[in-house]
């Protein structure tokens, strides 16, 4: 016959000490947790609300209670299905799947629902004068190459010429010296270098600094518009909202320099087809811009154009603004929200 197991007296006693040792490590009083039983329709959203209200930093208390009670109000809305739920659960363990060191699919999916443009112009408003600001993008790296002033960022055969110059300004006109411009785009297939499997270097990006007097001048290719990534989730939850997938050509740039706000942006050549149906949302009227023909071969030789090919021009200064002028600009443009 099996002996009988019994537990020590005070076995609940220790376990609760126990317990109690744990939650205190971090930072937590099981004694003044609301009772958390009978979970329902009810009673769980304000049950979750109190469960966080003892988290010590209170930006993130106010976000994850706006974040937790747009979730349950969604899910009470649309009534959503437990299949539903699971279905968007797998989705975002698919979009996860995606992502690596040179393609972020969650930036995709923040592009394609808005998201990136909201938060962007709630962030980095700009004052009158300054060049505005737009999604960074999923294709952005930290690899780009180091160029000089008037170097090419594509290799050849890449597609057709294009020369690209300005000045980097304060919103007084004042040059500003030593900006560090990053600058990538597709190349005339539509592709950027992280879509191509055989990826040896950077391509089609590259970085350079502003010259004394604020000039910037590269060679590169005119850019195509192309579709977003559609082998993965996110392509894939455009097309099944009957949406196209194409963004207009555009050229990306990012210029840092020190006293003034990082700028994040792009420019769009007048004319693609996709200039006002954006799959991400990205393209502002500020940032159309015009290509101009170059066909003087003396002029082409001189900016490193092989043979004097005839190429295709794009001027533009980039005006960034200091924090104290973004800030206003913000303050301006930000909703009122109370800080719970």
């Amino acid at each position: 016959m099996a002996s009988k197991i019994t537990a020590p007296a005070d076995y609940k006693t220790e376990m609760m000490l126990e317990a109690n040792r744990r939650a205190h490590e971090h930072g937590i009083d099981l004694s003044k947790l609301p009772q958390l039983l009978d979970m329902n329709a009810d009673t769980i959203t304000d049950n979750v609300h109190s469960i966080n209200a003892n988290c010590p930093d209170d930006r993130m208390k106010f976000v994850f209670k706006h974040l937790i009670q747009h979730l349950h109000d969604f899910v009470r809305e649309t009534s959503i299905t437990t299949e539903e739920w699971m279905s968007a659960l797998e989705f975002l363990k698919d979009t996860g799947k995606m992502c690596s060191d040179i393609r972020h699919e969650y930036i995709l999916l923040s592009d394609v629902l808005g998201v990136s443009n909201l938060v962007d112009s709630l962030n980095h408003a700009k004052p009158p004068g300054a060049t505005e600001a737009c999604v960074l993008g999923p294709f952005y790296t930290e690899d780009a190459h180091v160029f000089q002033n008037g170097d090419s960022i594509a290799s050849e055969d890449k597609g057709d010429y294009m020369y690209v110059y300005g000045k980097v300004t304060d919103t007084s006109g004042k040059p500003i010296p030593g900006a560090i411009i990053d600058t990538w785009e597709t190349d005339g297939h539509g592709l950027y270098d992280t879509q191509y499997a055989d990826r040896a270097e950077p391509d089609c990006r590259g970085r350079l600094f502003s010259a004394e007097d604020g000039s910037y001048a590269f060679r590169a290719v005119v850019p195509v518009s192309y579709p977003i990534p559609s082998d993965g989730p996110v392509g894939k939850m455009v097309s099944a909202l009957g949406r196209h997938v194409f963004r207009p050509a555009h050229l990306h740039m990012q210029v840092d320099a020190q006293g003034y706000e990082k700028l994040t942006t792009a420019f769009y050549p007048r004319g693609d087809p996709y200039l006002y149906s954006d799959a991400v949302f990205g393209v502002h009227s500020s940032l159309i811009v015009d290509l101009q023909p170059v066909t003087d071969k003396e002029l082409s030789f001189k900016r490193g154009f092989k043979d004097g090919k005839p190429h295709m021009e794009l001027k533009r200064d980039l005006v960034l603004a200091t924090p104290e002028e973004g800030l206003a600009a913000r303050k301006k443009s930000m909703p009122a929200v109370k800080q719970e």
